[in-house]
């Protein structure tokens, strides 16, 4: 008998009768199901001000389409290709942002720089799960390519993404807190500057209701931080390899337009439900 606290969203009958949209040539908001190599050819060149990628990382059957794990060689020539297209559909202003596990993160940071894209940040954030090898380190962690098509224009919304953060030892200038506030409780705290270094956010997990059945799902939490940094309302938003659809929902709360490309139509159904959620609120 499943436990009254598990959240973890499932599709109905109705749900799998949902019809999925097929690959797009416009912009229109919704996640369709198609193939990201051919979708970065058919969308509509420079439409997009920020595109999110997911990419299987090739663990095994994370494909999208139940195939097995790729070979190194095969794998790299694969999103070699996808990143080499990611400039057409970008805006020249547009932020890149490409999901990776460290097995990968060296191989896409150089796969970005040859397409022509600037590299102005690596995220490495915790993703805690799992209980880990009994001849390895516990592996925690993944990376987030964080690009730009030019440096000299870059949209990051610093205030929106400020992190409030204890201040241990409050320091006056003439009797003035210098750069600190007193919270409700007293206690000294001020807003900083993220780093790069992301320890703030769980993994979604069954009592939580974003949870899906996707292997590597991402927090929303994260999500919101990346969209809100490097975007504007109104903006649209390019989501590749969607997943079960959570930078395009986070996009859709946050008055984004956006397109999320997915293969797998499962996955696409949870997306579209959690999207019928998100209205409901």
């Amino acid at each position: 008998m499943a436990s009254p606290r598990n959240k973890t969203l499932s599709l109905t009958d109705a749900d799998r009768l949902i019809a999925v949209g097929t690959l797009p040539r416009q912009r229109a908001s919704g996640i369709y199901a198609g193939d990201v190599m051919e979708a970065l050819d058919r969308l509509p060149a420079h439409s997009f001000d920020l595109v999110l990628a997911d990419p299987p990382y090739n663990y095994g059957r994370d494909f999208g389409n139940g195939s097995d794990r790729r070979t190194d060689a095969a794998y790299r020539a694969w999103a070699a290709s996808w990143v080499s297209k990611l400039p057409r559909v970008a805006k020249p202003h547009a932020s890149f942002y490409v999901c990776t596990g460290w097995q990968y993160s060296g191989f896409y940071q150089e796969a970005l720089q040859k397409a022509g894209l600037t590299i102005l940040n690596r995220i490495t954030w915790k993703r805690e799960k799992g209980r880990g090898a009994k001849q390895n380190w516990k592996q925690n962690m993944e990376d987030i390519w964080f690009a730009v098509l030019d440096a000299k224009h870059v949209t990051f919304n610093l205030d929106a993404v400020k992190m409030r953060k204890p201040v241990i030892a409050p320091y006056r200038e003439n009797g003035v807190p210098k750069d600190w506030s007193l919270d409700a409780d007293g206690a000294p705290f001020r807003m900083t500057h993220p780093s790069n270094i992301w320890i703030d956010f769980t993994v979604p997990f069954w009592s939580m209701p974003e949870n899906t059945p996707h292997p590597t799902q991402k927090p929303e939490a994260l999500a919101e931080r990346i969209i809100l940094a490097s975007s504007n309302p109104g903006d649209h938003v390019l989501d590749l390899f969607s997943g079960s659809g959570t930078f395009s929902v986070v996009a859709h709360r946050l008055q984004r337009e956006f397109v999320g490309i997915e293969l797998n139509e499962e996955f696409i159904r949870y997306g579209l439900k959690r999207l019928t959620m998100e209205d409901a609120r």
